[in-house]
């Protein structure tokens, strides 16, 4: 009962951030599942991509209804990083948990940063040349695959800068991107833990996603009442924090500190 109660509390947070902030929510998943439910790193990985990618394929649904998702974009960008995502999903399995996690840190610390210190847009985007939206998409796909996050903190900045999208379309289509790669890197993860005897909870991650899209509409409905640059700073400094502790965790575990 407890556990249950650990999960859609957990759930309902990692929901309502997603739905407040448009991105971010997914970087908790990962924390949630190994330090709270107790899962092991590769396994709460996997399961991160299930719930990422199921939260974001719903949501998408929405967007295509809306007609707000930049189909073009969507091709350039997606295509690479669903090739990243399967690579680098690949490469984890010469990665130690552990190590995925110290990575996993570096990413909160870059969302934070980038929370912290939003990229100024241009009022009016000019789209970039293709290769440089390849190589983004590439890039943000391989941390995808490896440490288990939607990264739309870093996808709908270059869609904007590299894409030439407004920011409405450019966080709609990143949506769409984010269940496509989070698909690739759980088949490929799907692929090594069968092969090392290892199998996902699906009721847990359905559970998860469950809650998660009820505290999606939370959220969405204290967008309306919280500015989102004041939420985006309290996240970043929770972000911050978050990381810090698992740095120590990780230190500890390695006896570099006490």
């Amino acid at each position: 009962m407890n556990g249950l109660i650990i999960l859609s509390l957990s759930a309902l947070v990692v929901g309502v951030t997603m739905g407040l902030l448009g991105s971010g929510g997914s970087i908790l998943t990962v924390p949630i599942l190994v330090y709270l439910v107790g899962l092991d790193e590769k396994i709460a990985i996997a399961s991160s991509l299930a719930i990422v990618g199921a939260i974001a394929a719903l949501t998408s649904l929405l967007n295509i209804r809306s007609g707000s998702i930049d189909w073009r974009t969507t091709v350039w960008f997606g295509v690479p990083g669903v090739a990243g995502t399967y690579g680098g999903a690949a490469v984890s399995e010469f990665a130690s948990g552990a190590f995925q996690l110290l990575v996993f840190a570096g990413v909160m610390l870059m969302s934070a940063y980038f929370m912290l210190r939003p990229p100024r847009l241009k009022s009016e985007p000019v789209p970039q040349k293709i290769w440089v939206i390849i190589c983004e998409g590439l890039v943000i796909g391989g941390l995808t695959g490896f440490v288990g996050v939607g990264g739309g903190f870093l996808i709908v900045p270059a869609l904007v800068l590299l894409g030439g999208l407004s920011l409405p379309r450019a966080a709609a289509t990143s949506v769409i991107i984010i269940a496509v790669k989070s698909g690739a890197g759980l088949i490929k993860y799907l692929e090594l833990l069968g092969n090392a005897g290892s199998t996902l909870d699906w009721f847990l991650i359905g559970s998860f996603v469950g809650f998660g899209m009820v505290g999606s509409l939370i959220g969405r409905r204290l967008g309306q009442i919280i500015p989102q640059r004041q939420a985006e700073q309290v996240f970043s400094v929770f972000l911050i924090a978050i990381a810090a502790w698992i740095l120590l965790q990780s230190a500890g575990d390695h006896g570099l500190i006490g």
